[in-house]
Parts: C-alpha cells; sequence; structure tokens
C-alpha cells in the first residue's frame, strides 16, 4: 500500500504514523508548515500544492484537481487526511473513490464541522470520542472504520478535551491504517 498523508499543521498525526513505520510514500501540504519539515527530515517526498485563496473565490474543484495530479504521478493507493485544513472537492472522491480516509474528533454522526469538540462541550454531552471514517464529498458523513469513546470531565476546556482526543485518535488512526494494509483494501474497494 503507498500511503500519502495530506498535512496543514504541525506534523503530530503524520509523525506518529512514521514512528508507527507505516507505509507513507508521499506527503503533501496545503500551506507551509512543520508537516512538511518532518516529511523532509524523514528522507520522504514532500510537496506544497498551496491553497492561495480562502473566500468564496476559492475554486475547491480546481484544487482538487491539483491534487489529483500530485498524489497520482506518485502513484498512490490510499490518501490519509491528518489535520488537513481544506475541504476537498469532487475530483479527488472521483479518482480515489473509497480510499480517503479522515478522521474526526467526536463519536460521529454527532457533532460534524470543524468545530466538532466546541459543539460537544456547548450540548453538554459526558461522552465523545474520536472518528475514523471514508471521506466523502459530503463532510464527516462517510462509511466509519473505528470509533472510540473519551469521556467529558467537568472542568474540561475545548482545549484539554480536544488533547485527550488527540491521544486516542493517534492510535486509533494507526491501528486503522494497519489494518488497511493488512487487508489490502478499505472497505470493498480493493487497492492495486
Amino acid at each position: 500500500m503507498r500511503l500519502a498523508v495530506l498535512v496543514s499543521g504541525t506534523g503530530s498525526l503524520l509523525d506518529a504514523m512514521l514512528t508507527a513505520g507505516l507505509p507513507v510514500a508521499y506527503v503533501l501540504a496545503d500551506r507551509r508548515c512543520r508537516g512538511l519539515e518532518i516529511a523532509t527530515e524523514a528522507g520522504l517526498p514532500a510537496e506544497l500544492v498551496e491553497r492561495t485563496e480562502w473566500g468564496r473565490e476559492f475554486d475547491r474543484d480546481g484544487y482538487a484537481e491539483r491534487l489529483v495530479t500530485a498524489l497520482t504521478k506518485s502513484d498512490i493507493d490510499v490518501v490519509a487526511m491528518a489535520g488537513f485544513g481544506t475541504v476537498l472537492g469532487r475530483p479527488i472522491f472521483d479518482e480515489f473513490a473509497g480510499r480517503i480516509i479522515n478522521t474526526h474528533p467526536a463519536l460521529l454522526p454527532a457533532f460534524p464541522g470543524w468545530h466538532a469538540v466546541r459543539s460537544a462541550l456547548d450540548y453538554g454531552v459526558k461522552v465523545t470520542g474520536c472518528t475514523i471514517h471514508v471521506a466523502t464529498e459530503e463532510v464527516d458523513s462517510g462509511p466509519i472504520l473505528a470509533q472510540q469513546a473519551v469521556a467529558v470531565a467537568d472542568d474540561d476546556t475545548e482545549e484539554t478535551l480536544h488533547e485527550r482526543i488527540k491521544v486516542v485518535e493517534r492510535r486509533l488512526y494507526i491501528e486503522t491504517l494497519r489494518n488497511i494494509h493488512a487487508r489490502g483494501r478499505v472497505l470493498e474497494t480493493q487497492l492495486t
């Protein structure tokens, strides 16, 4: 399995994947970030496909086509989103249907979207968690591959709760990607 990892920030998930020995073949970022530095330090091919527009004028499908070009030239089988800050457009889902994996800091289908931890706290839940799922064009709605609960403490802030979720996320994401690698497939999609 040739795994590409999409990053936007600190690269903590990428670092955990590399430490765990996952077969990362390529790293791609939408902005300059520590994740690119981690890839370079590990001797991995890494590329910045920079997103320059952030408002309504952003061409999501055009950007996704640029990602597809970069990923296909690297002969990628599975794409792992690791804190990637851009919602992907249709062309990447057409090219990598059923082979894009994402992590989300809540127990989907509860609290989809960018502010999941804040939403869980605002709602007053006593348990939230982490979900690993197949990414689809509809944000945070793809098939669930793995989940694990995380208790919400009475004195939790968004930051403290999110940090505890990240500990679970790193382990659960790595386990899920290892299972995909061992099976040679994500759900019913065969890897080439």
